[in-house]
């Protein structure tokens, strides 16, 4: 295989991430707009590894991830990327129901629970109106920032630069691969430019002539809240299968989201009061946890393409052009082995598993090239 110059645009877990795999045999310079890495999408993750979260394609990645999520706890220096969490999952109605019902039958390690099960699994949880539960114990916590620096780190060992303050400008293809220009006047040649900005993805995308994908930059809210009574650290996360609220143990506090998904432009994105007061109201519905006060609240941008499945390939009739974007809610979960798809796609083409690669194939969407 020829040996390219591949700029990376990003320096999210999805840039990251895939330059770590690409650095083995290409020369790599990644290019991060912020002053630093991970500062946002990646940076404000409350990360929890399901395998059961999320469409199909999803959901293989992240199985396909668990393996190399131990692998990597077991190197020298390395935490434990996983930690044991559990998840209490509830349904209130009867779509609930059917919805829950689905996921327990689709999901092995998931069983259905009495309410009192329920009970003793988070004693906050107001049960009276709870018409059924689901527990999956493989659900756990993800070290999101350990992760993130391993991949930089690995990304730097294997030769690649990381280049940080550098906001891309403009995207001039040449007769081979890219010339590319920050805001502040500095430039870089490629044989490939690789799209993985994140929520910036279809800006990036039209700054190489309007090859975007259609992407959907969402807020989601997240809020830590003291209880008004005290609680164990050791309780699952519980979350309405409707996804209209969830909560964990976090730190001595409550950490919570309403699970908003308002449509955003690309930014360095604030919590609405708004969402940060519905969290509050919803949580305290269905739990005696008596929260009054907020800590701390954040929010950050997950990018959805349309069908809600990453968008990984080179765009038809654009060779020197790579999508790595739309990886929603999960990039975090799924990333190392999406990582290792995208390197292969990049390196060959195609993936052995030709049903994964066209869930994920970037010319499933539409794309406008105008040079």
């Amino acid at each position: 295989m020829t040996r390219e110059r591949v700029i990376i645009v990003g320096g999210g877990i999805a840039g990251v991430s895939l330059g770590s795999e690409l650095a083995l045999d290409h020369d790599v310079t990644l290019l991060e707009a912020e002053s630093s890495l991970g500062v946002h999408s990646t940076g404000r993750s409350a990360a929890l590894f399901m395998t059961g979260y999320g469409p199909a394609p999803v959901r293989e990645l992240t199985r396909r991830s668990e393996a190399e999520f131990a692998r990597l706890s077991a190197l020298p220096d390395m935490p434990a990327l996983l930690a044991p969490r559990g998840g209490l999952l509830t349904a209130w109605d009867e779509p609930g129901v059917a919805a829950l019902e689905a996921m327990i039958a689709a999901q092995p390690t998931m069983t259905a629970l009495t309410a009192e099960q329920a009970s003793a699994l988070c004693p906050a949880l107001r049960t009276d109106d709870v018409l059924l539960c689901g527990y999956d114990p493989s659900i756990r916590d993800i070290d999101v920032h350990a992760l993130h620096i391993y991949y930089a780190a690995t990304l730097r060992h294997r030769g690649g630069e990381i280049v940080t303050g550098a906001r891309l400008a403009a995207a001039t293809r040449l007769a081979s691969g890219w010339d590319v220009e920050t805001t502040d006047g500095r430039r870089w040649q490629g044989d490939v430019l690789v799209n993985a900005a994140g929520a910036w993805g279809d800006e990036v995308a039209g700054l190489c002539g309007d090859a975007g994908h259609g992407l959907s930059p969402r807020r989601r809210t997240v809020v830590i809240s003291r209880p008004g009574r005290p609680f164990a650290g050791a309780w699952p996360v519980v979350a309405d299968i409707a996804e209209t609220w969830y909560f964990k143990p976090e730190g001595g506090a409550m950490l919570m989201s309403p699970g908003d998904e308002s449509e955003m432009p690309p930014g360095d994105v604030k919590p609405d009061p708004l969402d940060v007061a519905l969290v509050l109201e919803r949580v305290n519905a269905v739990t005696t946890l008596q929260l009054r006060s907020v800590r701390t609240s954040w929010a950050g941008l997950r990018t959805f393409a349309p069908d809600r499945a990453p968008v990984v390939g080179r765009h038809t009739g654009e060779p020197a052009l790579f999508s790595f974007v739309g990886q929603g809610g999960y990039g975090v979960q799924m990333a190392p082995a999406l990582a290792k798809a995208g390197a292969e796609l990049f390196r060959t083409g195609t993936l052995a598993d030709r049903e994964l690669a066209a869930a994920i194939a970037a010319d499933r969407l539409p794309a406008k090239l105008d040079h």
